[in-house]
């Protein structure tokens, strides 16, 4: 539920769900719905499904059981951008470095692949606070894409 004093911009479509594995299909379904709504192409919307799969994936690892994982899609006329956050502690400093994110390591792989799908990402971990990934995706002109 969203309180009135944090009330998102009309074009901004808010999901929050529990940090379950069985909740990524939700997610998943969701930003399909959403990216076919505002026209993007079949590759790109499987590339967005996939993206928040790995996001929230991360999320359930690194959070806490009983938290909830928030996904933001900020809809623009020429993007979708979308924002994944968790309450969790983030990687404590082991793991992904997000300075080598472009790199594949063994464990931060996730962040490689939504690096490699989305046209723009960063992330900020804070222990205090959480993870906030927020990535981009360009809609492509009509010829590009279909």
């Amino acid at each position: 539920m969203i309180s009135p004093q944090h009330q998102p911009p009309s074009n901004v479509i808010e999901l929050r769900l529990p940090s379950k594995a069985e909740w990524v299909g939700v997610a998943r379904l969701a930003i399909a719905g959403i990216a076919s709504r505002l026209d993007f192409g079949i590759e790109d919307i499987e590339d967005l499904k996939l993206a928040v799969a790995e996001a929230y994936t991360n999320c359930i690892q690194h959070a806490a059981d009983d938290g909830e994982v928030r996904i933001l899609c900020g809809i623009d006329p020429d993007k979708l951008t979308v924002t994944v956050t968790d309450d969790g502690k983030g990687f404590r400093g082991q793991g992904t470095d997000p300075r080598l994110a472009d790199e594949p390591q063994e464990r931060g792989l996730g962040v490689f692949l939504i690096r490699t799908l989305m046209d723009d990402v960063s992330y900020d971990v804070d222990p205090r606070r959480g993870t906030r990934l927020t990535m981009t995706k360009h809609l492509r002109p009509l010829t590009q894409d279909r």
